[in-house]
């Protein structure tokens, strides 16, 4: 958990936050909103190091390619090289509870894999107490605090990841074991990689598709749209920390 400590008016906490995204999409709207200072390759990645205005904090920016273990390997570069003190997962996903709507952000509470057997994490390690992956509780205090005035919905409660994109054969089926509000490619692996490193973790995804508006075409009809929105979201996030 972090440790926030009284400096000044205000809540001191970290000095860096990482943010990774899955796709170059889902990272322009920071990189648009970021003064960046340096750019850094590693692993076959770039990292964006800079700050953000309404923000006192250093960030360090990335976007890992789809999937679990790209993102695996983003997550422990930005902790490992760049000294990420906390790490926030920004990006879209698809809504799985049939109260999502588009465009709705999903803050997860816990994520967890849907595609991996329930007994590998709590058998072996890390040797977890549940399948689950709980966020920061300071992070989600302040994802709260932002949605009473955010200028779009924010929802919190489960996130899954699995390595397939979720068509209505596989919904009925992953709805029934975890009743997750949305699911995605990546959250649960950086989950995963901020948990076995004790440091602090939040996902924070906006819906470009439903059971109601299924399949990739509106994926990609909504990712830009929904990319600008989640990116919101988490500097809302960061703008409560720091104020």
């Amino acid at each position: 958990m972090l440790k926030w400590t009284a400096k000044g008016k205000g809540l001191y906490a970290v000095k860096t936050i990482g943010i990774l995204c899955a796709s170059d999409t889902e990272l322009v709207p920071f990189l648009a909103r970021m003064k960046t200072a340096q750019k850094m390759e590693k692993a076959m990645l770039t990292f964006y190091s800079g700050t953000l205005p309404t923000v006192n904090v250093k960030v360090v920016a990335v976007y890992s390619g789809v999937c679990k273990v790209n993102a695996a390997v983003a997550a422990q570069l930005l902790i490992e090289a760049f000294h990420a003190e906390a790490v926030i997962n920004a990006g879209t996903a698809g809504g799985m509870d049939e109260r999502v709507q588009l465009f709705d952000t999903v803050v997860a509470e816990q994520t967890a894999y849907h595609d991996v057997a329930g007994d590998i994490l709590t058998e072996f390690h890390p040797w977890m107490q549940s399948v689950y992956f709980q966020a920061d509780e300071r992070l989600l205090a302040a994802a709260r605090t932002y949605s009473r005035t955010a200028e779009h919905p924010v929802l919190f409660g489960k996130i899954v990841t699995g390595e397939q994109f979720i068509t209505d054969e596989n919904r009925e089926k992953i709805n029934a074991a975890f009743a997750p509000l949305a699911v995605d490619m990546e959250s649960a692996s950086v989950a995963h990689v901020c948990h076995v490193n004790g440091v602090p973790f939040l996902a924070v995804r906006t819906v470009t598709d439903t059971a109601a508006h299924s399949g990739a075409e509106n994926f990609e009809r909504n990712c830009e749209q929904a990319s600008e929105i989640a990116a919101k979201a988490v500097v809302g996030i960061l703008e409560q920390i720091a104020s």
